[in-house]
């Protein structure tokens, strides 16, 4: 049914099925945007999923590649036909991480590095708006609240009775003790996080300050791996003007080596669980 189509996948798998098929014909991108009088950066773009492609751009590029099976051609037609809907998102006006939210709705398991806050899909809704104002001051309150939502529903693949996203985040110390809002917000938060941690698939690790340097000192990142072995694991990385996924394979093969360093240099998961419901009685006082 349409309305379970995921545009940000849709289009990253057409891509990547284009992509092949240039390279079966043994043709750079240069070559192929020669051939249809467009930019190498379009055919790249199209490519990596990070803009719409028309059943135009579909068939024009099936010509070059001399595709003879009408009915591949057609499967591809469709796919860029799906890939031009609107995700549930969309409803909540221009979502600057829109990307993200795509492939975090369509991804099967997550791993979450944070050295600074709770992860988005572990906050409650206070923290949330503490946290987005704090972070955005200039941002009017409706665009906040827009901002919020959006987390709120997002948190619906942790709580979904069938196939919930399987999560596992580690967290520094400096994100448990970061007061955000005030302390009886931080309580409430650190208390939901010991809730949210006794879930099955729900891992929470804590890397305490006493361990020092640790390869996550670099900054936050998540490695979303997705059902379909079709669709590569991707690298998130959030930045202010403009976010970074890295797909190659030796990209997630060294913060997927580097994720589990972390994990084995965190408190294990009863440590954690323990270290953070022993902070949340901190900010009872």
């Amino acid at each position: 049914m349409a309305s379970n189509v995921n545009p940000t996948v849709r289009r990253r798998r057409l891509g990547q099925e284009l992509r092949r098929l240039r390279e079966q014909k043994g043709m750079t991108a240069e070559e192929v945007a020669e051939r249809l009088l467009v930019s190498q950066s379009k055919i790249s773009r199209l490519e990596n999923g990070r803009r719409s492609i028309s059943q135009r751009d579909v068939r024009d590029l099936c010509g070059v590649y001399e595709v003879e099976d009408q009915r591949m051609v057609d499967s591809l037609m469709e796919m860029a036909k799906d890939s031009r809907q609107q995700g549930w998102w969309h409803a909540f006006g221009d979502v600057p991480y829109s990307v993200y939210i795509g492939l975090e709705t369509d991804a099967a398991s997550l791993r979450v590095y944070d050295p600074q806050v709770i992860p988005g899909l572990l906050q409650t809704r206070p923290y949330a708006e503490a946290l987005i104002t704090g972070a955005l001051p200039e941002t009017p309150s409706s665009d906040i609240e827009n901002r919020v939502q959006v987390r709120l529903r997002r948190q619906e693949r942790i709580t979904a009775l069938e196939n919930p996203l399987r999560l596992w985040t580690v967290l520094d110390e400096a994100a448990l003790r970061r007061v955000v809002g005030n302390k009886l917000l931080m309580r409430e938060q650190l208390e939901s996080l010991v809730e949210q941690s006794q879930l099955p698939h729900v891992t929470v690790q804590v890397i305490p300050f006493e361990m020092g340097a640790h390869p996550g000192l670099n900054g936050q990142y998540a490695i979303l791996e997705f059902p379909d072995a079709a669709d590569s694991s991707v690298v998130y990385i959030e930045g202010v003007t403009s976010d970074l996924y890295l797909e190659k394979a030796q990209d997630v093969q060294k913060y997927s080596v580097m994720y589990e360093h972390l994990r084995a240099q965190a408190l294990n998961v009863d440590q954690s669980r323990q270290f953070i419901a022993d902070l949340a009685k901190e900010y009872a006082h």
